[in-house]
């Protein structure tokens, strides 16, 4: 079974950066988008950005501009940078992996809490 591996969450300032990753252990060679979400408390779950197997990128419009998505192949790793966070950032943020086989994995949740 693959599994996810968050990392990388904390607390930062606004105005701070910090940088997520998602370790898998299956090959990020199969799979076809990798993404990372985020949810807080009472509201869904909503996607952040997403990758595509062939590099193709979307993002919130909240957070174009200061978050950037990628991978590396080498280490079967997917990162979030996060620069210029602000509160409305604060959220546990969840990697997801579709694999071409048609399975959905997703992380066991990273916090990230921005203070003004």
């Amino acid at each position: 079974q693959r599994q996810l591996v968050e990392s990388g969450g904390g607390l930062v300032q606004a105005g701070g950066s910090l940088r997520l990753s998602c370790a898998t252990s299956g090959s990020i060679f199969s799979f076809n988008d990798m993404g990372w979400y985020r949810q807080v408390p009472g509201k869904q779950r909503e996607l952040v950005a997403v990758i595509t197997s062939g590099g193709s990128t979307t993002y919130a419009d909240s957070v174009k501009g200061r978050f950037t998505i990628s991978r590396a192949y080498a280490k079967n790793t997917v990162y979030l940078q996060m620069s210029s966070l602000n509160p409305e950032d604060t959220a546990v943020y969840y990697c997801n992996v579709r694999w071409v086989d048609g399975v959905v994995n997703w992380g066991q949740g990273t916090q990230v809490t921005v203070s003004s």
